[in-house]
């Protein structure tokens, strides 16, 4: 909600400082100039680096849980053998490890990536959690 917030109130900022002025020549008429006010380059920036820091809500696929550390470490080293280009993540809720992998935007993804994964880990099921940004 915050951040919805926010980008009205940069875009209503941006429209009320951003004067554009169209110069229009014979010969030449898709020039466009925009003259505004160095702050809102800062206030933009600002506010992309605010989002960058902020979490995204997503899938994971949770492949393992059990309060045997070494055995959750051995799952997730199975998993990275198998799978090196999907990230896995390392979670200590006590009193039980969990690995979940992967990082998914949408639970459609998450439900495809689950299929791949439930022949190698049949226990492996759907979360819902906060993602890393997809590259």
């Amino acid at each position: 909600m915050h951040t919805v917030k926010s980008l009205i109130t940069l875009s209503l900022l941006i429209a009320a400082t951003t004067f554009v002025r169209s110069q229009s020549t014979t010969k030449d008429t898709s020039k466009v100039e925009i003259i505004q006010d160095g702050k809102i380059q800062d206030l933009l920036n600002k506010h992309i680096d605010i989002n960058a820091k902020a979490p995204i809500k997503g899938y994971r696929v949770k492949i393992h849980f059990g309060s045997d550390k070494a055995k959750a470490k051995e799952v997730k080293a199975q998993f990275i053998a198998k799978f090196p280009d999907v990230p896995a993540y390392e979670k200590y809720d006590q009193p039980n490890f969990n690995i979940r992998v992967g990082d998914f935007r949408t639970k459609l993804e998450a439900y495809k990536f689950l299929k791949q994964v439930q022949g190698e880990f049949p226990g492996a099921f759907l979360v819902q959690d906060e993602i890393e940004m997809p590259k």
